[in-house]
């Protein structure tokens, strides 16, 4: 009964939760009951919202996600981008603390919370496999904060855009799920400085658009502007 409190206790903090490779439907090798129902999002689609029960458990096969609250004032805070291989949707309560909605196109599986939790009681692997995510995603809440509490613009997007590139293979070149105005709202910028941000990293060829959203990265480059 610790691990079915304890897992999604941690797992709530993500902002960015890397989970386990897929091995078709299933979510954990090893554990063949937890299959996954494919379901598809069109653009801008919500997955779930605010409030809503949290009985189930989502994973992205393709496309991303982001989860957001509105905060009172009506401003709009995104607390996560989830990309493909990522787990969300995992609550320590019973209902969602954020609302998600698809980026763009998007498939998932979906995951009955509680057959994941029972599975967790009964299998030490697949107890391990979610403390591992849940110390992963706050690993990532850690650095999030310390992101929005101590850094720059410039440090900020920088940074954004190195993670992003790593999680998405670490090629270098990539096209962002994105909008401007999604990167602003999860970096607490406006929209106007991530804007003139890019424009400015640009400059210094620590970054080249190819038209859209995809970029390249000259990561050493990067580094070396944030670190001056």
């Amino acid at each position: 009964m610790a691990t079915e409190i304890t897992l999604p206790a941690l797992s709530h903090m993500t902002g960015i939760m890397p989970a386990p490779a897929s091995n078709g439907g299933v979510l954990f090798a090893g554990c063949p009951e937890l299959i996954g129902t494919p379901s598809a999002y069109s653009r801008e689609e919500e997955v779930y919202g605010e409030g809503e029960d949290a009985e189930f458990v989502y994973k992205v096969v393709q496309g991303a996600v982001r989860t957001h609250k509105v905060l009172s004032d009506g401003r709009r805070q995104i607390t996560g981008f989830h990309l493909p291989g990522d787990l969300f949707g995992l609550e320590q309560g019973e209902t969602h603390r954020h609302t998600a909605e698809a980026l763009s196109d998007t498939k998932v599986l979906i995951f009955r919370r509680r057959g994941i939790e029972r599975a967790a009681a009964r299998s030490a692997d697949v107890a391990c496999h979610l403390w591992d995510m849940a110390a992963s995603g706050l690993r990532h809440a850690q650095d999030h904060m310390l992101l929005l509490g101590r850094r720059s613009a410039m440090e900020r997007v920088a940074t954004f855009l190195m993670d992003v590139d790593e999680r998405l293979g670490g090629t270098g070149t990539f096209t962002l799920p994105m909008t401007r105005r999604d990167i602003a709202d999860y970096l607490g910028l406006t929209i106007e400085t991530v804007s003139r941000t890019l424009s400015l990293l640009e400059e210094n060829n620590a970054l080249l658009r190819a038209g859209g959203r995809q970029v390249s990265l000259r990561r050493a480059r990067l580094r070396r502007l944030i670190e001056d």
